[in-house]
């Protein structure tokens, strides 16, 4: 029988079996498809050796007047502006005590020291800077305690612990001698309340810290909330805003801030602003066209602190500091009629849509009088959370519940052959975690989420839009930057560190770069329907190394053959022809003699080298029927 091209259907096909699925690809890791046939990935490097604290939900790219470049990166503990590699926190301050209100405690022996501060309104892993502070008489010295805390338990509403370090981090240990207490000049300033890391569903005991309050408690204050710490951010000029999902509306000014960086400071704070501007929101942004502050969900103005969670509120034109709507500027308000909150807004570049949680919205700047409009265009969608959608110029794409949507003038449910694979396999108390990425360079958006099995994110499903394919793989991520202001993406680590994708051919998250293990793997090919046995005794390998660093590039070729759809690739036959051939295919194989027999076969293609770079052609297989039997 003469050689048999195997040429794939592109594209990943996971809602039927892999033997209905013939002449398709069923299952595959860190791969993509490219002009139709698949390729591994790219490879990531860390853009600094530093470390920020928390993990990572907002990055936002800008440059300033001077050509500085900056990335905004929120955590659920801090903000901070990237700049040269370098994590500045510019976290807002929540309040100040007068000198003289923070007491300390020290216990020989022991490194836990007890902050008094009556109503201080922290939580646990708050952060607080002590300043004014003298030696407590022994090793805690004025230096160990005029800097920078995290507080590790919260005791009552009067007092804390932290647990003393000295200035290079290490702990610290009172002796007899600290009998002091700090002095009567002592400040604590408080930075806003830290958010939560992980979603928590319900009240009580249990919620938030495990075991805060006592059993049957409902939540206080001391718990930091009972949804994610997500932050939205844009940049107004050369300034950034910022705000904290359900939380205050901040300012940073570029101006003011050169090396220390000033805080970001409450957006009502500002020199100027009116007896109106916002304080709290869900999401914060700048219409590009007609330069408004758009901010969501957010308080109205004759109800400053009540948050609407349907309400649309914007600014002057080119003025952050005028909220109040008057007949001579075109500041305003809308409010949305369905739905129970906003949970996201996304700009394209005529409109900004607005996501309910039942219904979509478009927002069109219209000019005065009116200023903006806004038009109800689907109903009965979801969105999976508040950064689960990309937008793509006019066209936007989001992960609902079971399910994913494309707007491109309209609403339509995006076909997905991955559909089951990715919602079987879903934590959905994490949901807020998902967020959508795009990587314009490849023509994909890609949606991180943590499986059922995690509490994080762990996988990921990715959409070619121009070739209309889906791929699926695992990677620990929870935010990404696309291509722009950066030469490649920016991607958030679950480590404290950012990435650049598409960068080399390996996983630079280690020291020395590790390799990246990519596979794909096709569903069954059969002879005749199955009827005949089909016997495989040579392969010709088609596959490019371009790209590649490695001196003698190579991927790994598996044909595995089975009797049956429901029997095991690797069931062996009492004879001398086997069920599986593993071989090493380099850059010049011309051929690979083996010895298979089975009634259907797979191909698969995998690395795990450092280096390496490859991408799939059409390799032919010598297959003849081999009987019935």
């Amino acid at each position: 029988m003469a050689l048999q091209k195997l040429q794939f259907r592109p594209g990943i096909n996971r809602e039927t079996t892999s033997y209905a699925n013939e002449g398709g690809w069923f299952m595959c890791d860190k791969v993509r498809f490219r002009f139709g046939v698949p390729e591994k990935i790219g490879g990531w490097i860390a853009t600094s050796s530093n470390t920020f604290l928390g993990t990572c939900r907002d990055l936002h790219s800008f440059v300033a007047l001077d050509g500085s470049k900056y990335t905004g990166v929120g955590t659920h503990l801090k903000y901070y502006v990237e700049e040269g590699g370098a994590y500045n926190d510019i976290t807002p301050i929540r309040a100040t005590t007068a000198a003289g209100d923070v007491t300390f405690a020290a216990t020989d022996g022991s490194s836990s020291l007890v902050v008094t501060d009556t109503a201080h309104g922290a939580i646990e892993n708050d952060f607080v800077t002590f300043s004014g502070a003298v030696s407590l008489g022994g090793l805690i010295t004025a230096d160990v305690l005029n800097q920078e805390y995290q507080i590790v338990e919260i005791i009552n509403d009067d007092s804390y612990r932290i647990t003393a370090k000295d200035t290079s981090g290490a702990t610290v240990t009172a002796d007899s001698s600290d009998t002091g207490d700090g002095g009567a000049s002592v400040v604590g300033t408080y930075q806003i309340n830290v958010g939560l890391d992980t979603t928590v569903v319900g009240n009580g005991w249990g919620a938030g810290t495990w075991g805060r309050d006592t059993w049957g408690s409902g939540t206080s204050l001391l718990v930091a909330g009972t949804t994610l710490r997500i932050w939205s951010s844009d940049n107004f000029g050369e300034d950034l805003l910022i705000n904290a999902r359900d939380g205050g509306i901040y300012y940073w000014d570029k101006s003011t801030s050169s090396a220390p960086f000033t805080r970001a400071v409450p957006l009502s704070s500002l020199s100027g602003a009116d007896a109106t501007t916002p304080t709290i929101a869900k999401q914060v942004l700048v219409s590009d066209n007609d330069r408004h502050i758009l901010v969501f969900g957010c308080d109205p103005q004759n109800d400053i602190g009540t948050q609407d969670p349907l309400l649309i509120r914007f600014s002057d034109q080119e003025s952050p500091t005028t909220w109040e709507a008057t007949a001579t500027n075109t500041a305003g308000d809308l409010r949305i009629g369905s739905g129970s909150e906003i949970v996201c807004a996304v700009e394209t570049r005529q409109q900004v849509l607005v996501f309910t949680d039942v219904s979509l919205h478009a927002m069109q700047y219209l000019g005065p009088p009116f200023t903006f409009g806004i038009n109800q265009i689907s109903e009965n969608t979801t969105i999976m959370g508040p950064n689960a959608a990309k937008a793509v110029d006019d066209t936007v794409y989001w992960m609902g519940l079971e399910e994913f949507y494309v707007y491109t003038g309209q609403v339509q449910k995006l076909p997905c052959s991955v559909k089951s694979y990715v919602f079987n396999d879903f934590n959905d108390g994490q949901a807020e975690k998902v967020f959508a990425a795009l990587n314009s360079s490849f023509n994909e958006i890609t949606w991180f989420y943590p499986s059922s099995a995690s509490d994080n994110i762990d996988r990921y499903v990715t959409y070619n839009y121009l070739e209309q394919v889906w791929t699926i793989g695992n990677l620990a991520r929870s935010a990404w930057l696309d291509r722009g202001i950066n030469a490649q993406p920016i991607a958030a680590g679950l480590d404290g560190k950012l990435y650049q994708h598409e960068f080399g051919n390996d996983d630079g998250s280690t020291s020395p770069a590790s390799a990246i293990d990519a596979y794909i793997e096709s569903s069954q090919v059969d002879i005749g329907d199955g009827e005949n046995f089909a016997f495989i005794r040579r392969m010709i390998p088609d596959v490019t190394f371009d790209g590649s660093e490695a001196a003698s590039p190579a991927a790994t070729f598996t044909l595995k053959t089975r009797n049956f759809p429901g029997t095991n690739y690797s069931t062996t036959d009492p004879s001398a022809v086997t069920r599986t051939a593993t071989v090493p295919v380099e850059q010049f194989t011309d051929q690979v003699h083996v010895r298979l027999r089975g009634r259907s076969f797979a191909l698969r293609i995998e690395s795990d080298a450092t280096g390496v770079q490859w991408r799939l052609g059409a390799p032919r297989i010598d297959v003849r029927t081999d009987g019935r039997r």
